[in-house]
């Protein structure tokens, strides 16, 4: 008995974010270097063992810093440090639709040199393929991506109306 209380009293202290509360900061991240810093700061706990959509996030705010390092190899570090928590956590739950729709997000706004694009079209298919099978304030979520994204175009984001 003491046990369970134990293990209940862990879980509800625990500081991994609920991902309805990260969906809400996401957005606002490339905008503002303190925003970035809290997104971060959010996720900071969450490891492997965690949900891999918040993992898939964690790395995501990393990549997102690196635009605000100030040393050019900082800013490469961080950067890649991110992608490859990314990267795992597609190869973790390849079929996870909002983890595509991490790594399609982090690969539009990747600058060029940094040849982290290779997935755009597959994450951009992937998305419009499964978007119709979600439901709630997921598929709410991923139709505001689409609209706002660059990768789709008038006829994709008309599609998903």
């Amino acid at each position: 008995m003491k046990l369970v209380l134990s293990i209940l009293l862990f879980l509800s202290f625990s500081n991994i974010p609920e991902i309805a509360d990260i969906r809400k900061l996401y957005s606002s991240v490339v905008n503002s270097d303190t925003n970035a810093k809290e997104f971060a700061a959010k996720l900071a706990d969450v490891t492997k063992e965690d949900n891999k959509t918040l993992y898939a996030y964690k790395g995501a705010s990393i990549a997102i810093l690196a635009k605000y390092k100030k040393e050019i190899h900082d800013k490469a570090k961080s950067f890649k440090e991110g992608a490859k928590m990314v990267e795992w956590a597609v190869a973790s739950e390849p079929n996870t639709i909002e983890i595509r729709l991490i790594r399609l997000s982090i690969q539009e706004k990747a600058p060029k040199f940094l040849k982290y694009n290779a997935n755009k079209k597959e994450d951009k298919n992937f998305l419009l393929d499964h978007y119709k099978e979600q439901s709630g304030t997921l598929k709410s979520y991923i139709k505001n991506f689409i609209l706002q994204s660059k990768s789709f175009s008038t006829v994709e984001k008309q599609s998903i109306q």
